[in-house]
Parts: structure tokens; C-alpha cells; sequence
């Protein structure tokens, strides 16, 4: 009798074991879209994210790619930095593709254009690396999450370098969101530790003469007291570095100061002159002291044969937030994950970060640089002077919230 029950109770396990596995095995994949500028001026910036993402991936599910059994599926779209296609590849990704959410994407100006899709679709978009305020300000809804630092946060942290009493400050950046936001929050970073921006320059993002912008700054600070500086945000090949550095601006008693960009430009930069350069940076692969980024640097260097670059900690970072969402909404439906991801605390190559609850912006450190050169380093060393924590480079919240 014992016998024949278990032998039942044998079968019977057996039984549910198998609708169990058959039932797991049946679950849809989860499905995460990816919208990135992978042609263009910053398709640099795109396969670096593509490529943090796809790590971060590895490294949150212990190389599964799974959550609650569920395989992690990609889809991974070029917008080719156009607003206009950008929406088009969300809007197929959300509605056709059917995904849970979506990364993305490169261009500040296509982020923006695709925000409304989130709150139409009501589905969730992780924001990286594209940087304007906007986004996690006045253009801002409920699904959007921002992984990647804000022009603010990058013009708060280059301010904390330069900024001080009777520093006179001139400006030149890029003639669209990212570059007029972020001289909109340097100056007012600038000017609150008692510097004064005494010109501001705009350039068309694909310049590729700065002789007269490079004059009029000039003009506005040789003759001025106390120390001057030219700051310059750019994002992407080119920019004013070199032309800035030929003008031999130490001439006129005026500094260099900027943000520290991809390998390739610490490389151009190295070439041009800038060691000594001051600003701030988000990521640069030597700066954080944490196993997370331990293990991102040594898997990039085994699979790349290269350390990672400036924004694959940030693709990275947001595979982090996307699976620590996931895993706490126990899936992809949209209000349970919006949810979870709010005020979330998730670990990441720089360290650990939160969303805010008031505008999902990730609170995150930041580093203040001198540029370093290295004999047996091919580019420019950020070199770590100074580290913000997550509240020092916490921005304004800007969505009236």
C-alpha cells in the first residue's frame, strides 16, 4: 500500500514538475527595444551603449539573460539621429514589436520627439545617454526614466572646476537643446560660486571653422581681471580644441576647461595640446573604485580588447535600472514596473543610483578632471581631482513637480 502511494506521489510530482517547466517554457520573452543614432556624427556614442547595454545584461542576470525564466529578447533600431525616424522605430517598437519598454536614444532632439509615445503607449523609455534637460523636465511624463546624466549635472559638475570668485568665464558650445541647456546651467552654476560668463558662442553642431567665435571670446576676456576661462561643450567628433589651442590662448592669461568626451577625442585632445585642461566628466573607465566597474573593465577588455568608453558605463547602467525594474515589477506590465522603478536604488559601474521620484532623473556621481599625459596611454587621462556625490551634482528638479 505504502508502496503504491509512492509511486502516485511520484507520478504526481513528476506531473506538476512538467506542466511547470511547460509553463515557464511557454512564457513570451521579455522584449526590450533599443533606439540609438547608430549612423551619424555620434554613432560612436550609439555602438558604445549597444554594447554597455548588452554587458549589463550579462552581468545583472548572471549570464542567463533571463528574468523569472524568461529570456531577455533585443531589438535593437538606428534612428540615424532624425526625430522624425526616431519616432517611427518607438512607435513600431511599442506597437508592432509589442515590447515592455524601450532604450534610447543618442540625440537629445529625437529623445524628444519620442516622448510622447511613452505616454501614449503608456510604456516606460529609459533615456540614455541623450542629456537635455527637457527631458526629465518640461517634456517629461510618467514612463520616462533617465539613466544617463543631465546636461545640468554635466554643467554643474564643469562649474564646480572652474567656478569661483571673480572668475570671468566665456562659453562655446553646440547651436542646439544639448549645448544652449547646458551653458543655460553652467552659468547659472557658474555664477552662483561667484563667477561671471561674460560671453556665450554658438556654432552649428557640424562647424568645422571657430575662428570667429574663437575671436570674440578672446575679446571678451584678455582685458578683463581675475582668472578667465574658455568653457566649451561639445558632444562628438569635431569641435573648437584644436583651433582654440592654436590661438595660444595662455597668451591672453586664458584657461582651457571642458568635459572629458570618448577615447577617440581624449586622443585628438592629447594630439592638440589640452593636457592640463580642467572640467567634469561622468564615466571614464579608471575613475570609479567598485566591483561593478572591476568586472565591466575586465569583461570589455576580454571581449574588446579595449577598456570601455565613455558611454558604455552608461548602456550598462541601464540594463542595471531595466533589470532591477523588472525583476521588482515581477514582468513587464507597465504600471507595476513604472512603480517599481520609481525611487529604485540599483547598483551601477559608478556606484549606486536612485530615480527620483519627482522626474525618474538617476541620481549619480560625478567627477572633476585635470587632463593627465601618460607615456604608455594614447590619449588624455581624466584625471580624478575631485568626486561629487549623488546630492552635490543633483540637479533642479525642472517638471513642476
Amino acid at each position: 500500500m505504502k508502496g503504491r502511494i509512492g509511486a502516485t506521489w511520484l507520478a504526481a510530482a513528476i506531473l506538476a514538475a512538467m506542466a511547470w517547466a511547460g509553463s515557464v517554457r511557454a512564457q513570451p520573452p521579455i522584449r526590450i527595444g533599443i533606439v540609438q543614432g547608430l549612423t551619424g556624427p555620434l554613432e560612436g556614442y550609439a555602438r558604445q551603449m549597444v554594447a554597455g547595454f548588452r554587458l549589463g545584461l550579462d552581468y545583472a542576470t548572471g549570464g542567463t539573460l533571463e528574468i523569472g525564466g524568461r529570456k531577455i529578447e533585443l531589438l535593437v533600431e538606428d534612428d540615424q539621429l532624425k526625430p522624425e525616424v526616431a519616432r517611427q522605430k518607438v512607435a513600431k517598437l511599442y506597437g508592432d514589436d509589442n515590447v515592455d519598454l524601450v532604450v534610447g536614444t543618442t540625440s537629445s532632439a529625437a529623445t524628444l520627439a519620442v516622448l510622447p509615445l511613452a505616454l501614449e503607449s503608456r510604456k516606460v523609455l529609459i533615456v540614455e545617454p541623450a542629456s537635455a534637460d527637457a527631458i526629465t523636465g518640461d517634456r517629461w511624463n510618467r514612463y520616462v526614466f533617465r539613466t544617463g546624466s543631465t546636461a545640468a549635472q554635466g554643467a554643474l559638475t564643469s562649474a564646480a572646476a572652474v567656478g569661483r570668485p571673480g572668475a570671468q568665464i566665456a562659453t562655446i558650445a553646440p547651436d542646439y537643446a544639448f549645448g544652449r541647456d547646458g551653458v543655460a546651467a553652467f552659468r547659472g552654476a557658474a555664477e552662483r560660486l561667484g563667477a561671471s560668463v561674460v560671453q556665450e558662442e554658438y556654432a552649428p553642431a557640424n562647424a568645422a571653422d571657430f575662428t570667429a567665435p574663437i575671436q570674440r571670446v578672446i575679446g571678451a576676456l584678455k582685458d578683463r581681471p581675475g582668472p578667465r576661462y574658455v568653457f566649451v561643450i561639445w558632444s562628438g567628433k569635431g569641435g573648437p580644441f584644436a583651433q582654440l589651442v592654436d590661438s595660444r590662448l595662455e597668451r591672453y592669461g586664458i584657461a582651457l576647461a571642458g568635459g572629458a568626451g570618448a577615447l577617440d577625442e581624449l586622443r585628438a585632445m592629447k594630439t592638440a595640446g589640452l593636457e592640463g585642461m580642467v572640467g567634469g566628466v561622468s564615466y571614464y573607465y579608471e575613475i570609479p573604485r567598485n566591483p561593478v566597474n572591476d568586472w565591466l573593465v575586465r569583461e570589455h577588455r576580454k571581449r574588446f580588447g579595449a577598456p570601455p568608453d565613455l558611454f558604455t558605463g552608461g548602456g550598462f547602467t541601464a540594463a542595471m535600472a531595466a533589470v532591477g525594474g523588472l525583476q521588482r515589477a515581477a514582468g513587464g506590465d507597465s504600471e507595476k514596473l513604472v512603480e517599481a522603478l520609481e525611487g529604485m536604488p540599483f547598483l551601477t559601474p559608478k556606484g549606486q543610483m536612485t530615480f527620483r521620484r519627482q522626474d525618474h532623473q538617476a541620481l549619480q556621481p560625478m567627477y572633476l578632471f585635470r587632463m593627465m599625459a601618460r607615456p604608455d596611454v594614447p590619449w588624455l587621462v581624466p584625471t580624478l581631482t575631485r568626486e561629487l556625490s549623488n546630492d552635490e551634482s543633483a540637479p533642479t528638479v525642472l517638471n513642476g513637480r
